[in-house]
């Protein structure tokens, strides 16, 4: 029988991450689905759907001897497996303010008010050290429509949080 996997795997980042831990997977028979990979300062984050007849804890031994060599941490979840059922984003908003707590609780919080369903969410931090300025690029679906986002961000840029919010052109067939 076969099972769905939510696999997350974080560490130092360093070469040959990606290709060692999916040969590894291969290698035990597993499928790969949907994935997000990326660097997040020093360190390097995956998390893949993975579709096996193994069981939780084989998968966590299949995956063992790699995640120990690159000194990473693992993570396993039961998950219902959904391939290729995404939501196409409409919108993209880009925030930048200064560096400080809860700039990013403020925007998504008014934008989840407004309708917004977030599909995905990107943040840096640029400027200096003396002066640090964070920077968001934010997708998703508008769900109520694009004006009570743009509501929402009116409101945010009374904090000093400046945001604008684009449409995004979906095509169809």
């Amino acid at each position: 029988m076969n099972h769905w996997y939510m696999l997350t795997v974080v560490g130092e980042d360093r070469r040959a991450i990606v290709a060692h831990l999916t040969h590894a997977l291969y290698e035990g028979g597993c499928n790969l689905g949907e994935a997000s990979m990326m660097r997040l300062g020093g360190n390097f984050s995956i998390m893949m759907m993975v579709q096996t007849t193994l069981s939780k804890h084989q998968l966590d031994q299949l995956i063992e001897p790699v995640v120990d060599s690159l000194g990473l941490h693992a993570h396993i979840d039961s998950i219902k497996g959904q391939l290729h059922q995404h939501q196409i984003p409409d919108v993209r908003v880009h925030v930048n303010g200064a560096d400080r707590a809860g700039i990013v609780s403020q925007v998504v919080g008014a934008l989840a008010e407004a309708g917004l369903d977030i599909t995905d969410l990107e943040s840096d931090v640029a400027g200096t050290e003396q002066q640090p300025i964070y920077l968001m690029i934010i997708e998703g679906h508008a769900s109520e429509g694009i004006e009570p986002l743009r509501s929402a961000l009116e409101i945010v840029a009374q904090n000093g949080i400046d945001a604008r919010i684009d449409e995004i052109e979906t095509m169809v067939g």
